[in-house]
């Protein structure tokens, strides 16, 4: 895809990109490996990073806009939230996969 950017501009970009994602991941390979304990306050605040990248990760693919008609895909959104219950309910991984996309392919199947 083109771009109003020059090569280099590009080559410098994607390389100082590389450069702070490798510092900040390096950082906390250091810092914990100097520290004998991780303070109880940083070990809970840490104890919430899965669950916000996992919802990261996910929501945005359930909170879809339908690009054929600029609106919201009800159908993943029906199924993300059933899904969501089914989780918070049952606490498996399984179950609220089976569901989510269960859910997910019946929508489809009979509405669409």
């Amino acid at each position: 895809m083109p771009t109003s950017y020059s090569d280099p501009a590009v080559v410098g970009a994607i390389a100082a990109i590389a450069a702070v994602t490798f510092a900040i991941r390096f950082s906390f390979i250091a810092l914990f490996g100097r520290l004998d304990e991780i303070p109880p306050r940083v070990r809970r605040v840490l104890r919430y990073v899965p669950p916000a990248v996992l919802a990261a990760l996910v929501l945005p693919s359930i909170v879809a806009v339908d690009p054929a008609s600029g609106t919201l895909a009800v159908d993943r959104l029906f199924a993300g939230a059933l899904a969501g219950v089914v989780a918070w309910r049952t606490e498996d991984v399984f179950a609220t996969i089976a569901v989510g996309m269960g859910a997910l392919w019946t929508v489809r199947l009979l509405f669409f």
